[in-house]
Protein backbone atom coordinates (compact mmCIF):
# COMPACT_ATOMS: atom_id res chain seq x y z
CA UNK A 1 0.00 0.00 0.00
CA UNK A 2 2.96 2.30 1.00
CA UNK A 3 4.71 1.44 -2.57
CA UNK A 4 1.38 2.18 -4.30
CA UNK A 5 1.30 6.08 -2.70
CA UNK A 6 4.95 6.80 -3.65
CA UNK A 7 4.74 5.51 -7.30
CA UNK A 8 1.36 7.51 -7.48
CA UNK A 9 2.99 10.57 -5.58
CA UNK A 10 5.86 10.08 -8.29
CA UNK A 11 3.80 10.50 -11.03
CA UNK A 12 2.19 13.21 -9.91
CA UNK A 13 5.58 15.25 -9.19
CA UNK A 14 6.03 14.22 -13.00
CA UNK A 15 2.95 15.44 -14.53
CA UNK A 16 3.42 18.65 -12.60
CA UNK A 17 7.38 18.86 -13.73
CA UNK A 18 6.23 18.18 -17.38
CA UNK A 19 3.14 20.65 -17.23
CA UNK A 20 5.63 23.67 -16.12
CA UNK A 21 8.51 22.51 -18.95
CA UNK A 22 5.88 22.98 -21.05
CA UNK A 23 4.30 25.76 -20.29
CA UNK A 24 7.77 27.55 -20.21
CA UNK A 25 8.61 25.86 -23.56
CA UNK A 26 4.84 26.69 -25.47
CA UNK A 27 3.89 29.81 -23.46
CA UNK A 28 5.24 32.97 -25.39
CA UNK A 29 5.36 36.48 -23.00
CA UNK A 30 3.34 39.40 -24.18
CA UNK A 31 5.64 41.96 -24.99
CA UNK A 32 6.45 44.66 -22.92
CA UNK A 33 4.68 48.15 -23.59
CA UNK A 34 3.18 50.98 -22.72
CA UNK A 35 0.84 52.20 -25.02
CA UNK A 36 -3.19 52.60 -23.97
CA UNK A 37 -4.05 51.01 -27.16
CA UNK A 38 -2.11 48.48 -29.64
CA UNK A 39 -2.94 46.12 -32.22
CA UNK A 40 -1.03 43.52 -34.25
CA UNK A 41 -1.73 41.81 -37.14
CA UNK A 42 -0.35 39.90 -40.01
CA UNK A 43 -1.40 41.56 -43.05
CA UNK A 44 -1.67 38.33 -45.59
CA UNK A 45 -3.75 36.52 -43.26
CA UNK A 46 -5.73 38.89 -40.84
CA UNK A 47 -4.02 37.02 -37.88
CA UNK A 48 -4.31 39.21 -34.80
CA UNK A 49 -0.33 38.68 -32.72
CA UNK A 50 -1.59 40.71 -29.95
CA UNK A 51 -4.22 43.14 -29.01
CA UNK A 52 -4.33 46.16 -26.18
CA UNK A 53 -7.98 47.67 -25.82
CA UNK A 54 -7.83 47.27 -29.56
CA UNK A 55 -11.75 48.88 -30.01
CA UNK A 56 -11.32 52.02 -27.16
CA UNK A 57 -12.01 55.11 -28.53
CA UNK A 58 -8.28 57.49 -28.92
CA UNK A 59 -7.26 60.37 -30.58
CA UNK A 60 -5.71 59.47 -33.61
CA UNK A 61 -3.73 62.81 -34.11
CA UNK A 62 -1.75 62.93 -37.51
CA UNK A 63 -2.36 59.03 -37.84
CA UNK A 64 -5.66 60.72 -39.55
CA UNK A 65 -3.26 61.25 -42.60
CA UNK A 66 -3.68 57.89 -43.86
CA UNK A 67 -6.81 58.16 -44.51
CA UNK A 68 -6.85 61.29 -46.46
CA UNK A 69 -3.77 59.89 -48.49
CA UNK A 70 -6.15 56.55 -49.48
CA UNK A 71 -8.80 59.35 -50.21
CA UNK A 72 -6.73 60.98 -52.25
CA UNK A 73 -5.24 58.38 -54.37
CA UNK A 74 -8.57 56.91 -54.71
CA UNK A 75 -9.76 60.30 -56.31
CA UNK A 76 -6.74 61.74 -58.04
CA UNK A 77 -4.27 61.99 -60.91
CA UNK A 78 -0.81 62.11 -59.20
CA UNK A 79 -0.03 64.76 -62.09
CA UNK A 80 -3.27 66.69 -61.18
CA UNK A 81 -2.64 70.20 -59.39
CA UNK A 82 -3.96 71.92 -56.48
CA UNK A 83 -3.84 75.44 -55.16
CA UNK A 84 -3.37 76.57 -51.64
CA UNK A 85 -6.39 78.69 -50.21
CA UNK A 86 -6.23 81.52 -47.62
CA UNK A 87 -8.69 79.04 -45.97
CA UNK A 88 -6.04 76.10 -45.90
CA UNK A 89 -3.43 77.58 -44.59
CA UNK A 90 -4.73 80.10 -42.26
CA UNK A 91 -6.58 78.07 -39.82
CA UNK A 92 -3.98 75.60 -39.02
CA UNK A 93 -3.13 76.89 -35.02
CA UNK A 94 0.31 77.76 -34.11
CA UNK A 95 2.77 74.49 -32.75
CA UNK A 96 1.19 72.33 -35.75
CA UNK A 97 3.38 70.91 -38.14
CA UNK A 98 3.83 72.35 -42.21
CA UNK A 99 5.34 72.50 -45.13
CA UNK A 100 5.88 76.49 -45.44
CA UNK A 101 3.39 76.38 -48.09
CA UNK A 102 1.67 79.73 -48.94
CA UNK A 103 -1.14 80.84 -50.22
CA UNK A 104 -1.83 80.69 -54.15
CA UNK A 105 0.84 77.97 -54.24
CA UNK A 106 0.51 75.53 -56.60
CA UNK A 107 1.89 71.98 -56.36
CA UNK A 108 1.09 68.26 -57.46
CA UNK A 109 -1.18 66.08 -56.09
CA UNK A 110 1.92 63.55 -55.75
CA UNK A 111 4.31 66.67 -54.01
CA UNK A 112 1.40 67.40 -51.58
CA UNK A 113 1.08 63.64 -50.66
CA UNK A 114 5.03 63.72 -49.78
CA UNK A 115 4.13 66.85 -48.08
CA UNK A 116 1.39 64.89 -46.35
CA UNK A 117 3.11 62.02 -45.15
CA UNK A 118 6.54 62.47 -44.25
CA UNK A 119 6.65 65.90 -42.40
CA UNK A 120 3.09 65.75 -41.35
CA UNK A 121 2.04 68.95 -43.12
CA UNK A 122 -1.12 69.95 -42.34
CA UNK A 123 -1.66 72.51 -44.66
CA UNK A 124 -1.81 69.61 -46.96
CA UNK A 125 -4.19 67.66 -45.65
CA UNK A 126 -6.12 70.71 -46.13
CA UNK A 127 -5.44 71.66 -49.41
CA UNK A 128 -5.74 67.96 -50.86
CA UNK A 129 -9.35 67.98 -48.66
CA UNK A 130 -10.52 71.39 -50.63
CA UNK A 131 -9.57 69.82 -53.91
CA UNK A 132 -11.54 66.51 -53.43
CA UNK A 133 -14.57 68.18 -52.05
CA UNK A 134 -14.93 71.63 -52.11
CA UNK A 135 -14.45 72.03 -48.36
CA UNK A 136 -12.99 70.79 -45.14
CA UNK A 137 -16.16 69.73 -43.92
CA UNK A 138 -17.22 67.61 -47.10
CA UNK A 139 -14.16 65.85 -46.87
CA UNK A 140 -14.38 64.95 -43.78
CA UNK A 141 -17.94 63.49 -44.67
CA UNK A 142 -15.87 61.49 -47.32
CA UNK A 143 -13.70 60.00 -44.96
CA UNK A 144 -16.37 58.63 -42.42
CA UNK A 145 -18.22 57.02 -44.96
CA UNK A 146 -15.41 55.75 -46.30
CA UNK A 147 -14.40 54.06 -42.84
CA UNK A 148 -17.81 52.70 -42.47
CA UNK A 149 -17.42 50.98 -46.13
CA UNK A 150 -13.94 49.33 -44.61
CA UNK A 151 -15.98 48.15 -41.31
CA UNK A 152 -14.95 50.72 -38.89
CA UNK A 153 -17.34 50.71 -36.22
CA UNK A 154 -15.97 53.74 -33.62
CA UNK A 155 -14.17 56.09 -36.10
CA UNK A 156 -15.66 59.75 -36.60
CA UNK A 157 -13.17 62.81 -38.76
CA UNK A 158 -13.84 66.08 -38.28
CA UNK A 159 -10.97 66.64 -40.43
CA UNK A 160 -8.30 65.71 -42.29
CA UNK A 161 -4.92 65.78 -40.62
CA UNK A 162 -6.04 65.28 -37.12
CA UNK A 163 -5.81 68.33 -35.43
CA UNK A 164 -7.24 67.85 -31.99
CA UNK A 165 -10.58 67.84 -31.63
CA UNK A 166 -12.94 66.44 -28.89
CA UNK A 167 -15.35 64.90 -31.73
CA UNK A 168 -12.21 63.04 -33.86
CA UNK A 169 -11.59 59.92 -33.18
CA UNK A 170 -10.67 56.49 -34.15
CA UNK A 171 -9.55 52.88 -32.48
CA UNK A 172 -6.33 50.82 -32.98
CA UNK A 173 -8.80 48.35 -34.62
CA UNK A 174 -10.08 51.04 -37.33
CA UNK A 175 -6.96 52.01 -37.94
CA UNK A 176 -6.19 48.91 -38.51
CA UNK A 177 -8.54 48.78 -41.35
CA UNK A 178 -7.96 51.85 -42.81
CA UNK A 179 -4.12 51.08 -43.01
CA UNK A 180 -4.33 47.78 -44.66
CA UNK A 181 -6.55 49.06 -47.54
CA UNK A 182 -3.87 51.64 -48.16
CA UNK A 183 -1.03 49.38 -48.27
CA UNK A 184 -2.84 47.97 -51.03
CA UNK A 185 -2.25 50.87 -53.07
CA UNK A 186 1.81 50.38 -54.33
CA UNK A 187 1.96 54.78 -54.80
CA UNK A 188 1.28 54.57 -50.82
CA UNK A 189 3.64 52.14 -49.84
CA UNK A 190 6.47 54.15 -51.81
CA UNK A 191 5.76 57.71 -50.25
CA UNK A 192 5.11 56.20 -46.67
CA UNK A 193 8.89 54.47 -47.29
CA UNK A 194 10.36 57.12 -48.29
CA UNK A 195 13.11 59.02 -45.97
CA UNK A 196 13.44 62.41 -47.41
CA UNK A 197 11.61 64.48 -50.45
CA UNK A 198 12.34 67.54 -51.81
CA UNK A 199 9.55 69.82 -53.09
CA UNK A 200 10.04 71.27 -56.24
CA UNK A 201 10.58 74.99 -56.82
CA UNK A 202 7.35 76.75 -57.53
CA UNK A 203 6.04 80.43 -58.13
CA UNK A 204 6.49 80.87 -54.53
CA UNK A 205 9.53 79.44 -53.79
CA UNK A 206 12.59 79.97 -56.59
CA UNK A 207 14.96 77.54 -54.74
CA UNK A 208 14.34 73.50 -54.14
CA UNK A 209 15.04 73.60 -50.69
CA UNK A 210 12.09 72.22 -49.32
CA UNK A 211 13.21 69.15 -48.01
CA UNK A 212 10.27 67.13 -46.42
CA UNK A 213 12.01 64.70 -43.68
CA UNK A 214 9.97 61.24 -42.62
CA UNK A 215 9.21 61.77 -39.21
CA UNK A 216 8.63 57.89 -38.89
CA UNK A 217 12.32 57.41 -36.84
CA UNK A 218 11.92 53.41 -37.64
CA UNK A 219 12.66 53.75 -40.89
CA UNK A 220 15.61 55.78 -41.16
CA UNK A 221 18.73 56.10 -38.30
CA UNK A 222 19.02 59.33 -36.69
CA UNK A 223 22.08 61.20 -35.72
CA UNK A 224 20.50 61.69 -32.25
CA UNK A 225 21.86 59.10 -29.55
CA UNK A 226 18.58 58.93 -28.02
CA UNK A 227 16.67 58.73 -31.77
CA UNK A 228 19.13 55.46 -32.90
CA UNK A 229 17.29 53.65 -30.33
CA UNK A 230 14.21 53.47 -32.79
CA UNK A 231 15.74 52.38 -36.03
CA UNK A 232 14.29 49.13 -37.36
CA UNK A 233 15.53 48.28 -40.67
CA UNK A 234 12.47 45.56 -41.60
CA UNK A 235 10.18 49.09 -41.16
CA UNK A 236 8.31 50.35 -44.56
CA UNK A 237 6.27 53.18 -43.06
CA UNK A 238 3.46 54.38 -42.39
CA UNK A 239 2.23 57.60 -40.21
CA UNK A 240 3.66 59.13 -36.92
CA UNK A 241 1.19 61.00 -34.84
CA UNK A 242 1.32 63.46 -31.58
CA UNK A 243 -0.86 65.93 -30.25
CA UNK A 244 -1.27 66.43 -26.29
CA UNK A 245 -4.79 64.84 -25.83
CA UNK A 246 -3.73 61.94 -28.11
CA UNK A 247 0.04 61.20 -26.92
CA UNK A 248 2.23 59.51 -29.21
CA UNK A 249 0.74 57.27 -31.93
CA UNK A 250 1.79 55.24 -34.95
CA UNK A 251 0.78 53.24 -37.46
CA UNK A 252 3.86 51.01 -38.77
CA UNK A 253 4.16 48.24 -41.02
CA UNK A 254 7.47 45.82 -41.25
CA UNK A 255 8.59 43.20 -43.90
CA UNK A 256 10.44 40.29 -43.21
CA UNK A 257 10.86 36.66 -44.65
CA UNK A 258 8.05 37.18 -46.52
CA UNK A 259 5.91 38.48 -43.55
CA UNK A 260 4.61 41.74 -43.03
CA UNK A 261 2.70 42.72 -39.65
CA UNK A 262 1.14 45.80 -39.20
CA UNK A 263 1.12 47.40 -35.76
CA UNK A 264 -1.40 50.42 -34.46
CA UNK A 265 -0.02 52.09 -31.02
CA UNK A 266 -1.84 54.90 -29.81
CA UNK A 267 -1.58 56.77 -26.81
CA UNK A 268 1.57 55.91 -25.94
CA UNK A 269 3.77 58.15 -23.39
CA UNK A 270 7.84 57.94 -22.71
CA UNK A 271 9.60 54.97 -21.38
CA UNK A 272 11.25 55.80 -17.44
CA UNK A 273 14.43 55.75 -20.13
CA UNK A 274 12.74 58.88 -21.58
CA UNK A 275 12.68 57.13 -25.41
CA UNK A 276 9.27 58.02 -27.34
CA UNK A 277 6.67 54.77 -26.49
CA UNK A 278 5.15 55.10 -30.16
CA UNK A 279 8.75 53.52 -31.54
CA UNK A 280 9.92 51.47 -28.48
CA UNK A 281 6.16 49.87 -28.56
CA UNK A 282 6.32 49.03 -32.31
CA UNK A 283 9.59 47.92 -32.26
CA UNK A 284 8.66 45.44 -29.35
CA UNK A 285 5.50 44.41 -31.08
CA UNK A 286 7.65 43.67 -34.38
CA UNK A 287 10.36 41.24 -32.15
CA UNK A 288 7.38 39.34 -30.36
CA UNK A 289 5.82 39.09 -33.88
CA UNK A 290 9.05 37.85 -36.04
CA UNK A 291 10.69 35.57 -32.98
CA UNK A 292 7.34 33.22 -32.66
CA UNK A 293 5.67 33.13 -35.61
CA UNK A 294 6.60 32.14 -39.42
CA UNK A 295 5.33 31.00 -42.23
CA UNK A 296 6.21 27.55 -43.21
CA UNK A 297 5.42 24.68 -45.64
CA UNK A 298 2.58 22.69 -44.32
CA UNK A 299 2.01 20.04 -47.30
CA UNK A 300 4.05 20.10 -50.33
CA UNK A 301 2.78 18.98 -54.32
CA UNK A 302 2.10 15.30 -53.86
CA UNK A 303 2.90 14.64 -50.19
CA UNK A 304 1.51 11.98 -48.69
CA UNK A 305 -1.13 12.92 -46.56
CA UNK A 306 -2.59 9.67 -45.77
CA UNK A 307 -3.26 5.94 -46.93
CA UNK A 308 -6.59 4.63 -47.28
CA UNK A 309 -8.21 0.92 -48.37
CA UNK A 310 -10.44 1.24 -51.26
CA UNK A 311 -12.95 -1.73 -50.09
CA UNK A 312 -14.04 -2.55 -53.48
CA UNK A 313 -10.58 -3.12 -55.44
CA UNK A 314 -8.56 -5.78 -55.98
CA UNK A 315 -5.78 -6.77 -53.42
CA UNK A 316 -3.43 -5.51 -55.37
CA UNK A 317 -4.34 -1.81 -55.41
CA UNK A 318 -6.65 -1.79 -52.34
CA UNK A 319 -3.83 0.25 -50.77
CA UNK A 320 -4.26 3.84 -52.08
CA UNK A 321 -2.18 6.78 -51.23
CA UNK A 322 -3.76 10.25 -51.09
CA UNK A 323 -1.29 12.86 -52.05
CA UNK A 324 -1.83 16.82 -51.41
CA UNK A 325 -2.47 18.32 -55.16
CA UNK A 326 -1.13 21.90 -54.49
CA UNK A 327 1.40 22.92 -52.12
CA UNK A 328 0.04 24.39 -48.90
CA UNK A 329 2.16 27.34 -46.48
CA UNK A 330 0.58 28.01 -43.02
CA UNK A 331 1.12 30.82 -41.20
CA UNK A 332 2.25 29.90 -37.33
CA UNK A 333 2.94 30.20 -33.87
CA UNK A 334 6.23 28.32 -33.55
CA UNK A 335 5.30 26.38 -30.87
CA UNK A 336 3.37 24.35 -33.26
CA UNK A 337 4.44 21.50 -35.15
CA UNK A 338 3.06 21.14 -38.56
CA UNK A 339 3.80 17.53 -39.29
CA UNK A 340 1.98 16.34 -36.52
CA UNK A 341 -0.86 17.83 -37.29
CA UNK A 342 -3.67 15.74 -38.69
CA UNK A 343 -6.27 16.50 -41.72
CA UNK A 344 -9.81 16.88 -42.15
CA UNK A 345 -10.30 14.70 -45.35
CA UNK A 346 -13.82 15.20 -47.37
CA UNK A 347 -14.17 12.55 -50.05
CA UNK A 348 -16.10 13.05 -53.16
CA UNK A 349 -19.71 11.51 -53.02
CA UNK A 350 -18.84 8.28 -55.63
CA UNK A 351 -15.09 7.35 -53.98
CA UNK A 352 -15.04 4.12 -55.34
CA UNK A 353 -12.81 1.36 -57.59
CA UNK A 354 -12.20 2.13 -60.02
CA UNK A 355 -10.11 5.34 -59.33
CA UNK A 356 -6.85 6.74 -62.06
CA UNK A 357 -3.77 8.23 -60.59
CA UNK A 358 -3.63 11.66 -60.37
CA UNK A 359 -7.85 11.62 -59.81
CA UNK A 360 -9.26 14.16 -57.61
CA UNK A 361 -10.82 12.35 -54.80
CA UNK A 362 -11.47 14.92 -51.97
CA UNK A 363 -10.42 17.65 -49.98
CA UNK A 364 -7.81 17.97 -46.95
CA UNK A 365 -8.10 20.83 -44.20
CA UNK A 366 -5.92 21.95 -41.33
CA UNK A 367 -6.56 23.90 -38.89
CA UNK A 368 -3.36 25.77 -38.00
CA UNK A 369 -3.80 28.45 -35.06
CA UNK A 370 -7.35 28.80 -35.80
CA UNK A 371 -6.98 29.26 -39.47
CA UNK A 372 -7.54 27.35 -42.43
CA UNK A 373 -5.79 25.83 -45.15
CA UNK A 374 -7.50 23.39 -47.69
CA UNK A 375 -6.29 21.43 -50.47
CA UNK A 376 -7.44 18.84 -53.54
CA UNK A 377 -6.13 15.50 -52.49
CA UNK A 378 -5.23 13.50 -55.61
CA UNK A 379 -4.89 9.40 -55.88
CA UNK A 380 -1.37 8.59 -55.85
CA UNK A 381 -1.82 5.50 -58.07
CA UNK A 382 -4.38 3.41 -60.29
CA UNK A 383 -7.40 1.42 -58.24
CA UNK A 384 -8.91 -1.51 -60.06
CA UNK A 385 -11.93 -2.37 -59.32
CA UNK A 386 -12.28 -6.02 -57.67
CA UNK A 387 -14.61 -8.34 -59.20
CA UNK A 388 -14.57 -11.59 -56.98
CA UNK A 389 -17.41 -10.39 -55.58
CA UNK A 390 -19.55 -10.78 -58.69
CA UNK A 391 -17.51 -14.08 -59.32
CA UNK A 392 -18.42 -15.86 -56.15
CA UNK A 393 -22.33 -14.58 -56.61
CA UNK A 394 -22.20 -16.51 -60.38
CA UNK A 395 -20.64 -19.33 -59.01
CA UNK A 396 -22.89 -20.10 -56.64
CA UNK A 397 -25.76 -19.78 -58.63
CA UNK A 398 -24.17 -21.95 -60.65
CA UNK A 399 -23.71 -24.51 -58.29
CA UNK A 400 -27.40 -24.33 -57.22
CA UNK A 401 -28.61 -24.67 -60.89
CA UNK A 402 -26.58 -27.68 -61.19
CA UNK A 403 -27.14 -29.03 -58.49
CA UNK A 404 -30.96 -29.05 -59.06
CA UNK A 405 -30.57 -30.53 -62.18
CA UNK A 406 -28.52 -33.32 -61.66
CA UNK A 407 -30.43 -33.78 -58.08
CA UNK A 408 -32.21 -37.39 -57.94
CA UNK A 409 -36.12 -37.32 -58.94
CA UNK A 410 -37.94 -38.74 -55.97
CA UNK A 411 -40.46 -41.26 -57.09
CA UNK A 412 -44.05 -40.84 -57.19
CA UNK A 413 -46.13 -44.24 -55.01
CA UNK A 414 -48.66 -45.66 -56.78
CA UNK A 415 -51.87 -45.87 -55.33
CA UNK A 416 -54.40 -48.80 -55.95
CA UNK A 417 -57.95 -48.02 -56.59
CA UNK A 418 -59.88 -49.93 -53.75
Amino acid sequence: MKLNKKISLSLILILIINFIFLTNVFATEPPDIIAGAAYSVELSTGKVIFERNAHERKYPASTTKIMTALLTLENCELTDTATASYNAISIIPSGYSTAKIQVGETLSIENLLYALMLPSANEAANILAEHIAGSVASFATMMNTRAEELGCESTHFVNPNGIHNDDHYTTAYDLYLITKEAMKNETFRKIVATTTYTLPATEKYENNDRICKNTNQLIHPDKSKKASNYYYKYCIGVKTGYTTQAQNCLVSVASKDGLEFLNVVLDAGSTEDGLNGRFTDSIALFNNAYDNYAMDTLKSENDVIKTVEIKNATKKTKNLELLSKNTLTAFHNLAIDLASLEPEITFIEDFKAPIKKGEVVGTAKYIVDDLEYETEIIAGSDVEKSYIGIILIVAGIAVLIVAFIIAPKKKKKKYKKR
